[in-house]
């Protein structure tokens, strides 16, 4: 059913953000790779991508732009554990996996302002915003009455 509907959105939505998501590539291996869940929502004015980095916190968290165009997000994975102050205290259970390591690449279009990037971190959720540039000025055309 969804692979109908992705093709639908493709008929309907051709220029769609969707297909400039570039696929991670890394040598480490596929249990220390992560990807990071993310909503793209396409305004009028900006693009805005919602992020879930549960654990993580704005330090831990990289945004780049590469080669110009290249939206890089990327996390090292690492979480400290809180330890005890008191003596003979120790973990009973850990059941809570420390994040993987996160990248996500994205190719923007030409009409992003990539030196107006935003991303906040808050309660587990990153925020980037990506303004787009304003439509270039249609052409006019003037009719010159020739003499």
């Amino acid at each position: 059913m969804s692979t109908v509907v992705d093709v639908v959105s493709q008929l309907l939505f051709p220029e769609s953000i969707e297909r400039l998501v570039i696929p991670s590539r890394s040598n480490e291996s596929s249990e220390n790779r992560g990807s990071i869940p993310v909503d793209i929502l396409d305004t009028p004015k900006e693009y805005i991508f919602y992020m879930d980095v549960p654990g993580l916190s704005k330090s831990d968290i990289q945004v780049t732009v590469e080669d110009e165009s290249t939206l890089v997000i990327r996390s090292n994975g690492k979480r400290k554990r809180e330890e005890s102050e008191e003596e003979g205290c120790k973990y009973v259970r850990l059941e809570r996996k420390p994040p993987l390591k996160l990248m996500r690449k994205y190719k923007l279009p030409d009409t992003c302002n990539v030196s107006a990037i935003t991303a906040k971190c808050e309660n587990g959720v990153l925020t980037v915003v990506v303004e787009k540039l304003p439509p270039p000025s249609k052409a006019k055309t003037v009719k010159v009455a020739i003499s």
